[in-house]
């Protein structure tokens, strides 16, 4: 490999929140303990990035900065390349992170009266987004089958019919459970949503993340009627392992919907910083891209055959996707409080808990692979001694 995704950078004290968070809980826990939470990277970023930017801060002025039409170019043609669309540029807003951009679209998009849908389980602040809103949530639980998760479509269909709900937020590829949805469960989702008159969010942040035999379907690739009905939420940061920087792009081609975001956000800027690294990354850095992809796959690959030999119990879904792997952890018998207390007390695995992507995920964990193969390795190791402490009885 031309890029070192082996080397591990120790983040305590940087202000990494994962990092903080864990030696925050366990002040006293070992310094080789890596956590396995948050979705960010434990790999050394792309060359091409760090040393771009230090060329654009050797000549750049820091004054107040706006996208220029090279950023603009280089998400358009970016897009083209691998996504197979071509938004125009009226149709790109930026934004500090699709997090806030979700809050500040339900917001926008929605009255005080409205409801909002999602398929659960799925990344929690989508949940905060619209009850920090004060909207109705209606959950659409996706259905578990085998090592994977479907759509309940019947059920989709009957709650997006209800007068009350009139937007959808959309994961896809859907984190936690890993699915790549085919262009035919898109497709499906698109009419429900257009029959009954509710506009989606389709948050695609993991769309360059996506695992040998699956192809990520963006709902800017589909047709006019379906592209109008959506704002579809774009980042170089979980691409290119730059999630500090908090750049994204909101691609709206529906002149309503993007209007109404606008007035609701006023003037908007990003730092300088952020729109040079989002224009080397599309333009410079997909070569870093393939192979740090290449490496998930190995890492998954790693977990299953790991878990399949020696802890055979736990369930390991099926990732199409991201560069979350999903376990379904209820064998060991354990609440999700309990389980969660296991994880980090004994195992020293500071996890996401499947709970707090919704009811449906308690007893299950999320596990993140973005890291050097060799921590991974240490981690399941640990698991391992952590269960086999608990089957001797030697854990309370």
């Amino acid at each position: 490999m031309k890029y070192d995704f082996e080397t591990l950078v120790n983040r305590t004290g940087t202000g990494s929140e994962k990092w903080d968070m864990m030696r925050a809980e366990m002040p006293d826990i070992p310094s080789d303990i890596v956590p396995f939470s948050v979705a960010d990277m434990e790999f050394k970023p792309a060359p091409e990035i760090v040393e771009g930017l230090k060329e654009y801060l050797d000549t750049a002025s820091f004054g107040y900065t706006g996208a220029t039409g090279s950023y603009y170019q280089a998400i358009i043609q970016f897009m083209e390349r691998r996504h197979g669309f071509s938004p125009k540029k009226e149709w790109i807003l930026e934004s500090a992170g699709i997090v806030p951009a979700l809050k500040q679209m339900v917001a926008a998009f929605t009255k005080p009266e409205d409801a909002v849908l999602i398929m659960q389980p799925v990344y929690y602040p989508f949940t905060a987004a619209v009850e920090e809103n004060k909207r109705k949530l209606v959950v659409s639980e996706l259905l578990v089958e085998e090592n994977t998760y479907r759509i309940d479509f019947e059920d989709l269909e009957r709650k997006a019919a209800r007068k009350e709900v009139t937007l959808l937020i959309l994961c896809s590829p859907h984190n936690p459970v890993g699915r790549v949805w085919t262009k035919e469960e898109l497709i499906r989702i698109c009419d429900i949503c257009l029959r009954n008159q509710v506009f989606i969010i389709s948050d695609e942040i993991h769309f360059d993340i996506i695992m040998p035999g699956y192809t990520h379907i963006s709902l800017g690739a589909l047709e006019d009627k379906y592209r109008n009905n959506c704002a579809i939420c774009t980042a170089p940061t979980k691409s290119f392992n730059i999630a500090g920087l908090q750049v994204s792009n909101l691609i709206i081609p529906n002149k309503e919907y993007r209007d109404k975001i606008s007035a609701a956000r006023g003037y908007y800027a990003l730092n300088m910083i952020s729109y040079k690294a989002c224009e080397i990354a599309y333009n410079q850095c997909e070569a870093w891209l393939e192979e740090m992809v290449a490496v998930i796959d190995k890492n998954r690959r790693l977990v299953e055959e790991f878990i399949k030999e020696r802890l055979p119990f736990i369930k390991v879904f099926e990732l199409q996707g991201t560069y979350l792997l999903w376990l379904d952890c209820s064998a060991l018998g354990m609440g999700a409080e309990e389980l969660e207390k296991f994880m980090k007390e004994k195992a020293l695995l500071f996890l996401d808990e499947g709970y707090i992507f919704g009811t449906s995920g308690r007893g299950y964990e999320r596990l993140n692979l973005a890291c050097p193969g060799w921590v991974l390795t240490q981690g399941l190791e640990r698991l391992e001694q952590a269960v086999k402490k608990l089957q001797a009885g030697g854990i309370k």
